[in-house]
């Protein structure tokens, strides 16, 4: 098993591999192939895949805007669960933060999301309670939905 620095080539094997992710939430601009492709040329180090034999089984996007690295759409093909690609991938983006200078990093994931919050509070990541998350929608044709 290879882990990786995601490509722009990756995202029919990424975008596939995230709708089979139950709960996973998907943007109709942000995770369109022109959005990720932003992403990427933003972050061209920053995001990993774990790919077996051609197939990409994990994915992570992850950038920074300088200050604070971000974790955006983490997810292992159920298949490949409990064998620590997750974590590999985890590292993989940290210490490729790390190389840029970044020093924290961050992510979001639902509070439904039981496998995915269980992981992170796994492999030793803090859970924020002292603060509240806002959003503000700049483009109404962004559109979530739920796998």
């Amino acid at each position: 098993m290879e882990i990786r620095a995601m490509k722009a080539e990756d995202y029919d094997q990424v975008y596939a591999l995230w709708k089979t992710i139950k709960g996973f939430g998907l943007r109709s601009v942000d995770d369109s192939r022109e959005g990720i492709q932003r992403f990427l040329l933003r972050n061209p180090s920053t995001s990993i895949v774990a790919q077996e034999q051609g197939e990409i089984i994990g994915a992570i996007l992850c950038g920074h805007d300088g200050r604070r690295g971000c974790f955006y759409h983490v997810c292992v093909k159920e298949a490949f669960r409990k064998h620590g690609i997750g974590k590999r991938m985890a590292v993989a983006a940290m210490e490729a933060l790390r190389a840029e200078h970044i020093s924290k990093v961050n992510l979001i994931a639902f509070r439904s999301n039981e496998v995915g919050n269980c992981f992170w509070q796994q492999v030793g990541w803090t859970q924020r309670k002292d603060l509240n998350y806002y959003d503000f929608v700049l483009n109404e044709e962004n559109i979530t939905t739920f796998q």
